[in-house]
């Protein structure tokens, strides 16, 4: 897969740190830039639903739902970098940009940065699961479980439910509470994050009336939530992931394996802010978004790496179950057809 390799040794660093070094810096112009020229977008394709749905012309508001999900999920992925420090060079100005963003994101911006730090220290270990992940069952977790528990499990990975229901759920419910990991500070940032979300929508509906507040935000808010579900979950679960236990795991593994590469058309690439190049990110994630791609193409051994298109990501759907055994994500169907095999083996 790459030939780049990661030592154990304290006092020697890893073979890519010199590597990635150069984009490991942020540009004040091109942030402020990136930022302001989303959130104008964001701004007027919102501007352009609430009148067009006030016009009559209800198929300009569906079409520009998409779009407008797009420039929100563009606007969590700078939030996403204020999170790591990678947009500014102050951590000031990271933090309040991010605390900003978390309002219109429906994200509460310190909670999230803790939970996503998580999410990045202990990505592909099988004993550091459930914080910040797509909570994900071994076969042998699976089996050993009982029916109820299997069936609950079946029916959270089910897509429509993962990628529809749950992402309501964690956006609309899930980030209006604090999880068992929130200190005081975070508490405090969520109580202030849902007050600022009830005034805005508060405003909202007095101006333009509930009727235009259920068909234009909250659609908005769903598709973005659901579209980045889908991003979050593809970008790890797949066939040929890499996880292993705390003894055998390793952070450049993890990284490189662990995540993938998503190539995604150009228009795509823009509105999901670069998060394609994910195995990038994961191995450093104090690069900017707007330096990803440079990283990956000016360093080829980073474009040796496990690539999936619109078309491949499909098929990582109803990847469900980790097996140790054959060392990749199943579906429930391919372990029915191993416990068929298994059977008939011991009956021959």
């Amino acid at each position: 897969m790459t030939s780049i390799t990661h030592t154990r040794a304290k006092r020697q660093k890893p073979d890519w740190v010199d590597m990635v070094a150069p984009y490991r810096h942020s540009e004040t112009k091109r942030s402020l830039w990136q930022l302001g020229s989303t959130f104008a977008l964001l701004v007027l394709s919102w501007a352009t639903m609430y009148w067009s749905l006030a016009a009559g012309f209800w198929w300009i508001t569906m079409i520009l739902a998409f779009p407008t999900a797009g420039f929100l999920i563009r606007l969590f992925i700078i939030q996403h970098d204020c999170g790591h420090g990678s947009f500014f060079k102050s951590r000031k100005i990271n933090d309040r940009v991010g605390t900003i963003l978390g309002v219109f994101t429906m994200t509460p911006y310190h909670h999230w940065r803790k939970r996503h730090a998580i999410h990045h220290a202990t990505s592909s270990n099988l004993d550091e699961r459930f914080i910040g992940d797509v909570p994900t069952w071994t076969v042998d977790e699976y089996l050993e479980k009982d029916r109820w528990d299997r069936l609950k499990y079946r029916i959270f990975r089910y897509p429509f439910v993962l990628f529809v229901l749950v992402p309501f759920a964690v956006f609309f419910i899930g980030n209006r509470f604090p999880s068992s990991v929130a200190n005081k500070k975070e508490r405090k940032g969520i109580l202030w994050t849902n007050i600022a979300i009830a005034l805005i929508w508060t405003i909202v509906i007095l101006v333009a009336g509930w009727k235009a507040f259920l068909l234009v935000h909250i659609p908005v808010m769903w598709l973005s939530a659901s579209f980045g579900m889908w991003l979050f979950f593809v970008q790890h679960q797949f066939e040929d992931t890499y996880w292993e236990h705390r003894e055998d795991w390793d952070y450049t593994f993890a990284a490189l394996r662990g995540s993938s590469y998503y190539k995604l058309p150009k228009v795509l690439q823009w509105f999901t802010g670069n998060i394609g190049f994910h195995h990038i990110h994961h191995l450093s994630p104090r690069i900017p978004n707007y330096l990803l791609e440079k990283c990956h193409n000016e360093n080829p051994i980073f474009q040796n790496i496990l690539t999936m298109t619109l078309r491949t990501s499909l098929e990582t759907t109803f990847l469900s179950l980790w097996d140790k055994n054959q060392r990749k994500l199943i579906s429930f169907r391919q372990l029915r057809s191993i416990q068929r095999a298994e059977a008939r083996a011991l009956v021959n």
